[in-house]
């Protein structure tokens, strides 16, 4: 299938069974690798306080860029705050840390140092009450704890004012999910 014949990946005939060629890969995972290793390399000459610092500014700047997919605009400070108490990292004074920025923080700390752990239902479902504690998104009711059905249309990441809204994904339709959650890991 074509990436033209449509929008979102779920859509693809083939979805979730992907396939590829490892041949046609294997130079481009072979220089990821290497990369990898000289930055590790590097890593090990600067000290614990330096690769503090890279840690604490690389996942900063991953939980800001995921937030900022869903158009949720964190504030940076408040982020590297709950990251560094997290990890204790001392930064000095810390900024003011909302629930929200604390469980996007959480969420991406659990799938990042939890990479090989699959997601159950019970792990994404976590995630949900830690995104969500309110059970509210916005102004939309969540249903925390439990699948959703599509009853009120299908789940969409929008953003902009009413009427003028765009939808940037449109989640795969309700009754295509699988109720036990395929495990995924990194």
């Amino acid at each position: 299938m074509n990436g033209g014949e449509y929008i979102y990946i779920w859509q693809a005939s083939d979805w979730p069974n992907w396939r590829y060629d490892l041949a046609s890969l294997a130079r481009s995972l072979a220089d990821v690798s290497r990369a990898q290793g000289l930055l590790l390399g590097r890593l090990s000459d600067v000290g614990r306080a330096l690769r503090d610092q890279a840690s604490l500014s690389t996942l900063t700047e991953d939980v800001v860029k995921t937030s900022e997919i869903e158009g949720e605009q964190l504030s940076v400070e408040s982020v590297r705050s709950s990251i560094a108490r997290r990890l204790g990292v001392d930064i000095g004074a810390l900024a003011a840390v909302d629930r929200q920025v604390e469980g996007v923080v959480e969420m991406v700390l659990d799938a990042t140092a939890n990479c090989n752990t699959p997601v159950t239902r019970d792990r994404l479902f976590g995630w949900h009450a830690a995104l969500f504690p309110a059970g509210y998104s916005g102004l939309s009711r969540i249903n925390l704890g439990g699948w959703r059905d599509d009853a009120t249309g299908p789940m969409r990441v929008v953003s902009g004012p009413l009427g003028r809204q765009r939808v940037h994904f449109e989640a795969l339709p309700a009754n295509r999910m699988r109720a036990g959650a395929a495990p995924a890991t990194c």
